[in-house]
């Protein structure tokens, strides 16, 4: 396939759009070894948070803008790109959310004491 002019319009919009593909790539296995990682060698929760913040909110804020400004604008192969798109981020924010909630539930309430037995002494 020849390279597109440097006039065509698409060609910044195909560059993003593949730019935050790659950004939901790498969110996407950032979360996937946070994962791995939340537990230790004897199964209890690792108190290890993965990176989110500004960067990755940055990233999501910036891909629905993109989708919202460009709705019904884009040929259909692009939109199949753009479609495909939206799909693995929604696949990686519900990854986000069942780890988040896996990990908040096998957190034991704070205000519970730990266990305690008696031991006779004779």
């Amino acid at each position: 396939m020849p390279p597109p002019p440097d006039d065509d319009p698409l060609h910044a919009l195909r560059e993003r759009v593949r730019a935050t593909q790659e950004a939901v790539e790498r969110l996407a296995a950032e979360a996937t070894q946070a994962r791995a990682q939340a537990t230790d060698e004897r199964g209890r929760a690792n108190d290890g948070v993965p990176r989110a913040g500004a960067e990755a909110t940055g990233e999501l804020q910036a891909l629905v803008a993109l989708v919202d400004m460009l709705h019904g604008l884009l040929p259909p192969d692009l939109q199949a790109q753009v479609t495909e798109l939206v799909r693995q981020l929604l696949l990686v924010i519900r990854a986000i959310l069942d780890w988040s909630i896996e990990r908040m539930e096998h957190r034991p309430a704070p205000s519970t004491p730990p266990p305690v037995e008696d031991i006779e002494i004779s």
